[in-house]
């Protein structure tokens, strides 16, 4: 074999052998353990946990309901009895599952597999997953897996960008995924008279269920705000147009969103408010929530 020959092998081989490392670091494998409980409430989907070490032993766990439809490889009647293998796969990564599952509960292996490419194009879009977290950990690995198990998409950061929302992270991208905040979402609370509203403002609205519906509900019964953390506070003392209404019935206006709340806190009824004027008809909503804690005497 000649010298040259014998040269160009030998590079084709370096060249094969450069390439095949950058394959292997570029598709780096995370392996864990999983675990899994069929729902009756949903026979559609079923609940599946997944935990796996750091380098340094602790332990991350990752839990949601699937539809089978997203799983490969697992129905609902495999997932009674038997050994299983299936897998999730999403644009930033595919769980490859192998266990056993008996009388409905499964348990076993998983291996992660990362998608880095779909990290670049996040990146592009202004959500960099490889930013070093508040600890200054680079945990690209785990927010890709946290994007595969939550269905985070190109598509979905697209139209959050659309929406002109303002500047936003990876961890606003998976609450807005988790809490459904989308642009329509956004563009309903706005026209409400929330034009500001922040992501965890957003998240709080999801959370406690206070919609555009909701905000016009009580504009309609008088009771405008601009401040959306006394929305909050209607939502979770339980301010419901009805008892506005009811209010209104017994010819209470002019509250501030404070005495409102605290009628629903000392739960000041439209019965426990005829009572009270039937010997004080002038009896003001200060007085009303004396009387209902024991500070202040009913005239006789």
């Amino acid at each position: 074999m000649s010298r040259v020959l014998a040269f160009r092998l030998l590079s084709f081989a370096f060249v094969i052998f450069v390439i095949g490392s950058y394959v292997i670091v570029a598709q780096n494998v995370i392996t864990g353990s999983w675990t899994g409980d069929t729902k009756d409430e949903n026979p559609d989907k079923i609940q599946l946990n997944f935990e796996m070490r750091t380098e340094k032993g602790s332990r991350n766990n990752h839990g949601s309901s699937f539809a089978y439809s997203d799983l490969q490889g697992l129905s609902r009647d495999q997932a009674q009895n038997g050994k299983v293998s299936f897998s999730l796969v999403r644009e930033a990564g595919t769980i490859q599952c192998d266990g056993t599952f008996t009388n409905g509960k499964g348990a076993g292996t998983f291996r992660f597999t990362p998608n880095y490419g779909f990290a670049d194009a996040m990146k592009s879009r202004g959500f960099d997953f490889g930013k070093p977290s508040k600890h200054g950990q680079i945990d690209l690995d785990q927010r890709l897996f946290t994007a595969t198990t939550l269905n985070v998409t190109t598509a979905f950061a697209d139209d959050l960008k659309s929406a002109n929302f303002g500047p936003l992270d990876v961890d606003d991208l998976f609450k807005a995924v988790i809490f459904k905040i989308t642009p329509q979402f956004m563009a309903e609370m706005k026209a409400t008279g929330f034009p500001d509203l922040g992501m965890e403002e957003l998240v709080k609205a999801r959370i406690f269920k206070i919609d555009a519906d909701y905000v016009r509900q009580v504009h309609d019964m008088g009771f405008a705000s601009s401040d959306f953390e006394e929305m909050v506070k209607f939502r979770i003392f339980k301010v419901t147009p009805e008892f506005l209404n009811e209010l209104k019935a017994e010819g209470i206006s002019n509250l501030s969103s404070e005495d409102i709340v605290k009628f629903r806190i000392f739960k000041i009824d439209p019965q426990f408010i005829r009572e009270a004027r039937s010997t004080e008809p002038n009896i003001t909503a200060e007085e009303l929530v004396q009387m209902k804690i024991g500070v202040r005497r009913r005239t006789r």
